[in-house]
């Protein structure tokens, strides 16, 4: 005859189910890439050890391309989020907005890789960008609304602007004045931090 488990047996597996690493992938270009940088530098590596040194355990992998396109994410999707993801910081669009790109394709890429995710039951932390003053306030009014948007139509949490601290400071970014040194790539995971962690505690909740 099998035994049943005991209250705290099952207490104890749970806890342990709980401690797992939170299986996370930054879907990304070369900001989360880390174009310049040596791997340990790149955001999804200092993001995990920001997370690790405040006793939240995850299992990060960088999916950042450089040069990639929200259509190119949208592209790749499906072998760059693996089987088991259970949560996905999505970092796309910088490239659009730099091309000049109409906004409605980058919105198009991202709401059908909302789709998916959702399809999955991935859950989604979107970051946002900004365009870039050359292409005037039409322009930008329309680009820059495209995540906010997204996030209310998929109440997914939105971290506002990925570059937020880092963008326009030439002490923190290469020489291209566009992708961040590794003083600004911490500067980007000191600002989100608190948005991450919101965020996979979230996560956590729904497995638990």
């Amino acid at each position: 005859m099998l035994a049943m488990p005991t209250a705290p047996a099952v207490a104890q597996a749970a806890a342990a189910d709980t401690a797992k690493p939170i299986k996370l992938v930054v879907l990304g270009d070369s900001l989360s890439a880390g174009l310049g940088l040596s791997g340990p530098a790149a955001f999804p590596a200092r993001l995990q050890k920001a997370l690790k040194d405040k006793g939240i355990a995850v299992d990060m992998i960088n999916a950042g391309v450089s040069g990639d396109t929200t259509s190119g994410g949208l592209g790749r999707l499906d072998w760059s989020i693996p089987e088991g993801t259970q949560g996905v910081i999505l970092e796309l669009g910088a490239n659009d907005a730099l091309r000049g790109t109409d906004p409605k394709v980058p919105r198009a890429a991202l709401t059908e890789i909302l789709k998916r995710l959702q399809a999955r039951k991935i859950a989604v932390l979107l970051c946002g960008m900004l365009a870039p003053p050359n292409y005037g306030a039409d322009y930008a009014a329309q680009f820059n609304s495209i995540y906010p948007d997204l996030a209310r139509e998929f109440s997914v949490p939105l971290y506002p602007f990925f570059l937020e601290g880092v963008a326009g400071d030439g002490k923190l970014n290469q020489g291209d004045g566009m992708h961040p040194t590794a003083e600004g790539v911490d500067i980007v995971v000191k600002n989100i931090l608190p948005s991450v962690e919101a965020f996979v505690g979230s996560v956590a909740g729904q497995r638990s």
